[in-house]
């Protein structure tokens, strides 16, 4: 359920004005860019102070990270922001119903990279923030532009224009039980194909054990394929204009191992697991493997909830038979173009994102930022809340990051598409043959998609 923060940091309106009078009175009672310290050139965290914003997030460790110091930024900004936290899929359909209205109720909004970017450039649903990042009015020297990744701007820019402010990278990983593995004298798998064979060593059904767990849900089960995938160095969509390579040799090789590890070797039910159900099987120590993103630790970590604090090791995913990487996944937070408020907003952007609140999201365990001073913060990693060898993990991992999904509007018909093959695989189907009727059902969808 959505969820406000409603505390508030109270500013007159009569404290406002005295203290714009030495500067000329305001012209009028919304702060602007041209107004109070406009004229300073410099910039000031309470130079839109008075006003009220709201935020909307996705549920998770970075909406409840902003959440948390939300008075740090009120008290900072004399800026009063409502935060309203929902979950994935229902923040995903409040975003079309309400860009579409063009008078969105909020003034921030989080953003999937992997499933939104297309669709929010093509309709120009985001202020462009290009000019502000480089305007040391807007943007303070601190916040540090340069120490943004290039991974993390490309994601965040679409035509050469930024509509967003990159906030944290998510690559994926294997989580592995070491109890488990080292009853079974089973070492960490190096490759793809060793992951199968440790799960067929582990899988202990009669102990109700699984050899491993990854979502099995349709749609959601998309990015545990295309992580799998990208071991054959190939991902699913390539070219200008976009077309669909997902009946490949290699393409139906990967959906042939994802369907052996879950059919096989995964728990009782798994065509019905997403993430939460696959976390909660993995910590109470039912499962030897757990194939998801990297911000999953806090939980796998948490003594009151978790029967495998301790024993629990972060690896880098394997290898495949032709390239080695991770896939990722990233968040960005931005402003609707509709908004009245699009300075105070930014602010809020800035606030989120800035080493500070990156470095607390880290030591959390509950995401990576895409800066590069959080990964090597000496302070950052010798607090962490989470093991080193997690922190060793997301290091070795991010070098070999690629898309876990293709930057196309369609995403959610593209993970409905292929999710429901991959379901059916863990059924039973024939892998080649669900691909290919998959790839013939979506291509007109992505060529129309393509056209307006």
């Amino acid at each position: 359920m959505a969820r406000k923060d409603d505390s508030r940091i109270s500013v007159s309106r009569r404290s406002v004005l005295m203290a714009g009078a030495g500067l000329g009175a305001l012209a009028a009672p919304m702060l602007n860019t041209k107004t109070l310290f406009a004229q300073s050139g410099a910039f000031n965290w309470r130079r839109f102070q008075g006003q009220s914003i709201e935020a909307s997030l996705v549920t998770g460790p970075r909406a409840e990270n902003a959440r948390r110091h939300n008075a740090e930024f009120q008290a900072l900004t004399g800026i009063t922001v409502g935060v309203e936290v929902i979950p994935e899929q229902q923040h995903r359909q409040k975003a079309v119903i309400e860009f579409n209205s063009g008078r969105p109720s909020f003034d921030v909004f989080q953003l999937a990279y992997h499933v939104q970017k297309r669709q929010f450039a093509r309709a120009r649903w985001l202020h462009d923030v290009t000019d502000w990042l480089n305007d040391p009015q807007m943007t303070p020297a601190d916040w540090d532009k340069a120490d943004i990744t290039q991974r993390g701007f490309e994601y965040a820019t679409d035509d050469g224009r930024t509509r967003s402010l990159p906030w944290s990278v998510d690559p994926w990983m294997l989580y592995w039980n070491k109890e488990l593995f080292a009853a079974k004298g089973v070492q960490y798998p190096q490759t793809i194909d060793d992951i199968v064979t440790a799960a067929a060593r582990l899988h202990d059904p009669a102990n109700g054990i699984a050899g491993v767990v990854a979502r099995g849900l349709r749609n959601a089960n998309l990015p545990v394929y295309t992580q799998i995938l990208l071991g054959w160095g190939q991902e699913t969509v390539t070219g200008s204009p976009p077309r669909l390579i997902t009946d490949t040799p290699d393409a139906i090789a990967a959906a042939e191992i994802y369907k052996k590890l879950l059919k096989d070797y995964g728990p009782q039910g798994v065509a019905g697991y997403n993430w939460n159900e696959s976390q909660s099987l993995f910590i109470q120590g039912r499962a030897a493997m757990w194939i998801d993103g990297v911000g999953f630790a806090p939980p796998v970590e948490d003594r009151t909830r978790s029967r495998v604090v301790g024993k629990v090791g972060y690896g880098v995913f394997p290898r495949g038979p032709k390239a080695h990487h991770s896939a990722m996944f990233g968040d960005g937070i931005g402003i609707p173009a509709a908004s009245q408020k699009k300075e105070a907003a930014y602010l809020y952007c800035l606030w989120v994102t800035n080493k500070q609140m990156c470095n607390r999201l880290m030591q959390a365990g509950g995401g990576v930022p895409f800066r590069s001073s959080t990964l090597s913060d000496p302070q950052t990693l010798a607090s962490l809340s989470v093991p080193r060898d997690w922190a060793t993990c997301v290091q070795q991992s991010l070098p070999i990051v690629r898309p876990g999904l293709p930057v196309i509007v369609p995403v959610t018909e593209f993970r409905d598409t292929f999710g429901t093959a991959l379901t059916n695989m863990i059924g039973g189907a024939d892998a080649a043959s669900e691909m290919r009727r998959a790839t013939a059902e979506f291509a007109p969808v992505l060529a129309r998609s393509e056209q307006g």
